[in-house]
């Protein structure tokens, strides 16, 4: 569960001013503006009235690129176009392919709970203005001397930590089944002000990879490091990074003895010194039940957003009388899982109830705040796999054959590693491959210029010998980054073009001979290659799988 007050686009600049800074900031990638090379022009000294490069703005690239907009009907809800759904889906099922890794189970919950939920976790008396309440027929939320549950009014929730608390407690554990791990992708609603609301970085409705660990006290260092770890997996594979951590301690406002803080920032203290990177303090930014990690990056414009976030909590697990079954329960709830002391204890048959203690974490945050960096870090050119525009098939003519062609080969071309026949469904695995089409009437010049602005990663071209012998297609290579490490892809692919089955000919082997004779051609923006159509496809399928 994020803090009290998220900072969807705050600026921490002010919190941490007097802070020693102990990690260096996000680098974000420059555009291609501001490289240099030996014509260049000598830099401008530093008090040059010279335009400095345009920052990317993940606004104005949203909507260059037709990924999302806005409504006066819902401000800040953002709606996302197909392409900005498709970008959004795919961090989804990135992460949803990484919880087999790090042992968490996707839960369902609702989007909306009865006040007295809200009251039994401490929400409603520390979180209510920042919420949305709701009223259903027949429910004024006025209703004197109600048991619970009647004529209550409604709140939209603004985390999921309550729901996965009613999913804990409506099964009996024992603490062999500890931890249990649940994550959830439901949409949340937080009642921010209108001034503050701004693109995706601050919004009113937004989706968070929230996930609560339900663990044993004893498991709570190798829970933290496995948030941690899980953190520096998905920040290395986006290329973020360095990021900031920042451990957030007791607010004014807050449940919970001090003694409880006391040890729960103690936890987080240890776990922070035992992964070896450099942290710092920020007095008071707690969330009300507990101390949190916090990761920080910097946007385009060098503004600090939380997007990470590793939370320890004391305090809703005994509001919600959550349980678990162990043996030596004294013992169990210091932590303590070995020694004589603990041996003697078992040797009792003694066994008991003990609350367990829940870790709120979220690997990227809002979805939404996190898309928003990824546009400007990569400044609208995405890696393949996550790209909303990968590939195009441009025509050289309009004819009814060609223009036909090309829709089957985008159709073989978008299904890689799903196809199963036109009576079966396609497979679950690989995410769709959006390959578009051009088939108009234009020139190749104008056609080429028009994908070349719309940012596609690559570029394909179709005319009448591709129809002819449907063997080799012309790749181009634009927006795709990383060209050298695409380079070693199509080698690994090259021979691959043609068909491993024993119906191969001699002609076949020929034409795979020649492939290898002549060598994998060099991949270069801009410039066109012939690619062999079975080769394409292997090296279409070796950038998703190598998340380049």
């Amino acid at each position: 569960m994020p803090p009290r007050r998220p900072p969807l686009s705050l600026s921490h600049a002010s919190r941490y001013g007097t802070c020693r800074s102990l990690c260096c900031p996000l680098a974000l990638r420059p555009a291609a503006s501001s490289r240099k090379c030996s014509s260049s022009a000598p830099a401008p000294p530093p008090n040059s009235t010279v335009d400095q490069p345009h920052k990317p703005d993940h606004r104005e690239l949203g909507q260059a690129q037709k990924l999302f907009t806005h409504s006066p009907y819902s401000p800040g809800s953002p709606l996302f176009l197909p392409r900005g759904a498709d970008l959004f889906n795919k961090l989804q099922g990135f992460l949803r392919a990484q919880y087999e890794k790090f042992g968490f189970d996707e839960v369902i919950t609702p989007n909306i709970y009865k006040k007295s939920l809200w009251e039994k976790s401490g929400h409603w008396d520390k979180y209510a203005k920042d919420m949305y309440s709701v009223q259903g027929r027949g429910a004024t939320g006025k209703g004197e001397n109600a048991e619970a549950g009647e004529d209550e009014e409604f709140g939209l929730k603004p985390m999921n930590c309550p729901g996965h608390c009613l999913l804990f407690g409506s099964e009996q554990h024992s603490y062999k089944e500890l931890p249990i791990r649940y994550a959830d992708f439901s949409a949340l609603h937080r009642n921010e002000i209108s001034g503050a609301l701004s693109g995706l970085t601050r919004v009113r409705r937004f989706h968070q990879d929230d996930g609560h660990v339900f663990c044993r006290p004893s498991q709570i260092q190798s829970e933290i490091k496995s948030s941690l770890d899980f953190i520096s997996l998905v920040y290395k594979t986006f290329g973020l990074g360095p990021f900031k951590l920042v451990l957030s301690t007791r607010p004014e406002e807050h449940i919970g003895t001090a003694a409880e803080w006391e040890r729960a920032e103690d936890q987080l203290k240890a776990a922070l010194d035992a992964s070896g990177q450099p942290w710092e303090i920020n007095p008071g930014d707690g969330a009300f039940y507990g101390p949190k990690i916090d990761i920080i990056l910097k946007d385009s414009d060098g503004k600090e957003h939380q997007t990470a976030t590793i939370q320890l909590d004391f305090q809703l697990p005994q509001r919600f009388n959550l349980a678990y079954t162990a043996p030596a329960p004294e013992l169990e709830k210091q932590g303590i899982v070995e020694g004589p002391e603990y041996e003697e204890a078992v040797q009792k048959d003694e066994k008991g109830p003990v609350t367990p203690v829940v870790i709120h974490r979220a690997i990227l945050g809002s979805l939404e705040r996190f898309m928003a960096l990824l546009i400007e870090h990569y400044n609208g050119e995405y890696p393949f796999w996550l790209s909303p525009n990968p590939a195009i098939i441009l025509t050289t003519k309009d004819n009814p054959d060609l223009v036909k062609f090309a829709h089957k080969l985008a159709s073989r071309l978008s299904s890689i590693g799903r196809a199963t026949g036109p009576e079966h469904p396609y497979r679950m695995g690989r995410p769709r491959l959006r390959i578009d089409v051009d088939s108009a009437s234009a020139s190749m010049g104008k056609k080429t210029a028009l994908a070349r602005q719309k940012g596609y990663n690559f570029i394909l071209t179709v005319g009448e010998r591709e129809l002819r012998h449907t063997e080799s297609v012309a790749l181009q290579p634009w927006s795709q980054p990383g060209l050298e490490e695409c380079g070693r892809i199509m080698d690994s692919v090259w021979l691959h073009g043609k068909s491993k089955s024993s119906k191969r000919t001699a002609a076949d082997d020929e034409k795979r001979d020649a492939l290898a004779e002549e060598g994998t051609p060099a991949l270069r923006k801009g410039k066109y290659v012939m690619v062999p159509g079975k080769t394409l496809q292997f090296f279409f399928e070796k950038l998703q799988d190598s998340y380049c």
